[in-house]
């Protein structure tokens, strides 16, 4: 291996811990990332991880003030609802198109992920987060359309860190339970070919999920901490 291709392959290997780090609330928002420090707990050296904060820069993920001073990007109000609202427009098309394109492969694996669910509460915290991630994908994966599967992964990576304040909120066991049946609906309804339904289904999913929560809970917090102003009659 060339040298390119070390620096390039380090790069990569830094990249995805650190945007791992982020993306799972390791990092939290709004804290500074201390460089060497970084580097020295990942095992690399410095100029690998400054490649990684560049691209994780350009993703919105990390704000570089200066090239020695950089921190994780704080999370915000407005970006849980653009997010909410990309994922409100394709993920029912991705379903729509799991429907009628699936597999015997893909359905195996979307009733696979679908025994595994567990409610996204915070008794089950992290264990059910990613379970409930894998049977999105499993769903969306069966579309077919590697362009919609790949955006598709981005947005879930970006989401995430807005799904974990959903966990914090006391949002009773009832919508959660509600939202794990769901699950099982939706598979019903793509193994009997129901794109339709399925879209639906996911429409009213993702409207009602612990991610549009945790976007009305920030609006409310924003709205509480924004300053009043005076107003004379």
């Amino acid at each position: 291996m060339d040298a390119t291709n070390v620096f390039s392959s380090k790069g990569s290997l830094a990249y995805s811990e650190l945007r791992q780090l982020i993306l799972s609330g390791s990092l939290a928002p709004g804290s500074r990332i201390s460089q060497y420090e970084l580097a020295d707990n990942m095992q690399m050296s410095i100029t690998p991880l400054r490649e990684a904060i560049r691209r994780l820069s350009s993703e919105g993920l990390i704000i570089m003030d200066t090239h020695r001073d950089s921190r994780v990007a704080d999370m915000s109000a407005a970006e849980a609802r653009e997010l909410l609202e990309v994922r409100l427009s394709l993920e029912p098309s991705a379903t729509e198109l799991a429907a009628y394109r699936r597999n015997d492969a893909d359905i195996d694996a979307i009733r696979i992920a679908a025994e595994k669910l567990l409610p996204v509460t915070r008794i089950w915290g992290e264990d059910a987060i990613t379970a409930h991630r894998d049977f999105h994908r499993a769903v969306y994966s069966a579309s077919h359309n590697t362009t919609m599967i790949k955006l598709l992964d981005d947005l879930w990576d970006k989401s995430d860190r807005y799904r974990r304040i959903g966990l914090e909120l006391p949002s009773g066991d009832e919508p959660r339970t509600i939202d794990l049946n769901q699950h099982h609906q939706i598979l019903d309804l793509i193994v009997a070919q129901d794109g339709a339904g399925a879209a639906e289904l996911a429409r009213v999913h993702i409207a009602n999920s612990l991610t549009a929560a945790a976007t009305g809970a920030l609006e409310d917090r924003e709205n509480d901490q924004a300053p009043t102003l005076n107003r004379t009659a």
